[in-house]
Order: structure tokens, then C-alpha cells, then sequence
């Protein structure tokens, strides 16, 4: 999947909510790989990624509010590639959204949103800021997650008519096209 990220980059402003939602590699048929397993771990990725400070105390509640902005992105992204909203991914977001307030700040470059908390909730609030920014100018559509179940992957379509539907076409897009193919075989007989 690594490959695939620098071929299909998402603009500055959605990078980190890329790498937030791929913090979770899912796998067929063996244990999926989770980075933000506990509150230290979380604490340590948000602080690499200078969303946060290394100091700043993290509680189990916060990984689980995490975990919640999340999925919850993941099923708006999923919706983006045409999978049916996942309703409670997205009430979870919100509530846990409520706790990351966003302002408006005025800059030299123009207004931007900024985090109305320090901790866990602004770095939150900073990915949330991001996603805000790209549904006003545009970007968010392109912004999607792999539909296999044992995928996930968020990705960002760069393609020319945004209908790019697999993280990679070399494995997702080749496994369910030759599963689709299978089926209609069958089918057929």
C-alpha cells in the first residue's frame, strides 16, 4: 500500500487525514495492523505528525474519540465511492466532533479554521478543519476509502473523470474483477 500513496497523492490539506484514516491496515484473512492501540500510542502518532505536543496527557477516552473521528471519515470517504453511509460512523463522528471546536482565524493568506482546543481535541479538530477545507473547495469528492471489506484504504482519486473505485488497481481492483468475472461464470452455466 505504500507504493500506492506516492503515486496517488492527496492535496496538502487531506495528506494527514490520509495517513489518520490509513493508521489501520486491514487484511484478509489475518490479523488487521492498528496504530493507535492505546492512549500513548495515539499521543506519539498525532505528536509525529505535529498535530500535537509530545507532552500532552492522552486518555483512553480520547483513542476512543479518535478511533470515532475515524471511522466515521472513513464512512464519508466510503460514500464517496459509492458505499452506502454507514449512519452510526457518522453519529459517532459527530459527537466526538462536537469536543473539537473549529474557529475562524484571520490570516495574512485569508480566514482559515483553527482549533478552539489544545490536546487530543485540537489535533482532531486541525483534521477536521482539513476535511472542512476540502468539501469548500472541491476536493473532498475525490477523497475515498477501497469498498473491499478487507481493504479500506483511503486514497485520493487523481483520476480525470474521478472514477477511480480501488486504493490499487493491482490488487483490490484485480480481485474483485476477476471475483466479478467468477460470478458471472457461474452464473452463465
Amino acid at each position: 500500500m505504500e507504493e500506492q500513496t506516492q503515486t496517488r497523492r492527496a492535496p496538502k490539506g487531506l495528506e494527514a487525514v490520509e495517513h489518520f484514516l490509513n493508521s489501520v491496515h486491514y487484511h484478509e484473512g489475518r490479523e488487521d495492523e492498528e496504530q493507535l492501540t492505546t492512549p500513548e500510542g495515539l499521543r506519539d502518532w498525532l505528536a509525529e505528525r505535529e498535530l500535537m505536543s509530545f507532552d500532552e496527557p492522552v486518555t483512553e477516552g480520547d483513542l476512543r474519540r479518535a478511533v470515532d473521528v475515524r471511522e466515521g471519515l472513513r464512512a464519508l470517504a466510503l460514500a464517496n465511492n459509492g458505499v452506502e453511509l454507514d449512519s452510526t460512523a457518522v453519529e459517532r463522528l459527530d459527537r466526538a466532533a462536537s469536543r473539537a471546536g473549529l474557529r475562524v482565524q484571520a490570516h495574512p493568506e485569508g480566514p482559515r479554521l483553527e482549533p478552539d482546543a489544545g490536546g487530543v481535541d485540537g489535533a482532531l479538530a486541525k483534521l477536521l478543519g482539513s476535511v472542512a477545507t476540502a468539501v469548500a473547495d472541491g476536493s473532498w469528492q475525490r477523497f475515498k476509502a477501497c469498498p473491499r471489506d478487507c481493504c479500506r484504504w483511503a486514497f485520493y482519486d487523481n483520476s480525470k473523470n474521478r472514477s477511480a473505485r480501488w486504493c490499487d488497481m493491482g490488487s483490490c481492483g484485480n480481485v474483485e474483477k476477476a471475483r466479478a468475472y467468477r460470478q458471472r461464470q457461474r452464473h452463465a452455466l
